[in-house]
């Protein structure tokens, strides 16, 4: 695909609307693709403040993400390197316990045509059960914990996390192995990702 198209279609879904009615914030697709990229994000959906300010996980999961990932700010947002798609573009709203689920329409209209566009991505990394749902599929385990726990059987492709959020701080504390044990190795899959030409 040439250049000219693929911004073409990064533009139509940054003007998509087809959940607009859903939306308590309005639309507003927050994400970052680019053909050389060779690591892919996939999170869930935007939370309040992404949403506003339109920077994917300029937030407090951010932060532990780019920790996780052994990332300074200017090298997780190079669009040229990482990619940020997550299973909805768009803010869900907030529900009895945090953000509501990603909307459904998002990324069965968008998300095949968007990863079909990427074809360096050398690891996905699957935040959270919506986008281990995708990118696994039947591959899953029974629950996130077990997926995660799994990891091997995903690596160096694909790696299943726990969702970064500070709401996920109990998770983290009674699963001490995945910032021993998981986080040293995705940390130097990264550097070699990144540093690759």
């Amino acid at each position: 695909m040439s250049r000219q198209r693929f911004t073409s279609l990064i533009q139509q879904v940054r003007d998509c609307t087809i959940c607009v009615e859903h939306l308590p914030l309005g639309a507003n697709p927050v994400f970052r693709a680019d053909p050389g990229a060779v690591i892919l994000v996939a999170g869930q959906a935007p939370g309040r403040r992404v949403h506003e300010t339109g920077i994917p996980f300029n937030d407090p999961s951010g932060d532990r993400l780019r920790i996780w990932m052994g990332l300074e700010r200017e090298q997780f947002y190079d669009v040229s390197r990482v990619a940020i798609l997550p299973m909805g573009f768009c803010y869900p709203g907030t529900g009895k316990s945090g953000d509501l689920p990603p909307r459904p329409e998002c990324a069965p209209q968008w998300r095949e045509q968007l990863l079909s566009r990427l074809p360096n991505i050398r690891l996905v990394l699957a935040i959270g059960q919506y986008a281990q749902v995708w990118h696994l599929g039947s591959n899953r385990k029974t629950n996130l914990t077990e997926t995660v726990k799994s990891w091997r059987d995903y690596w160096p492709d694909l790696l299943p996390l726990p969702h970064p959020s500070p709401r996920n701080n109990r998770w983290l504390s009674q699963n001490p192995w995945f910032e021993a044990e998981v986080v040293p190795v995705l940390q130097r899959r990264i550097r070699e990702l990144m540093a690759a030409g």
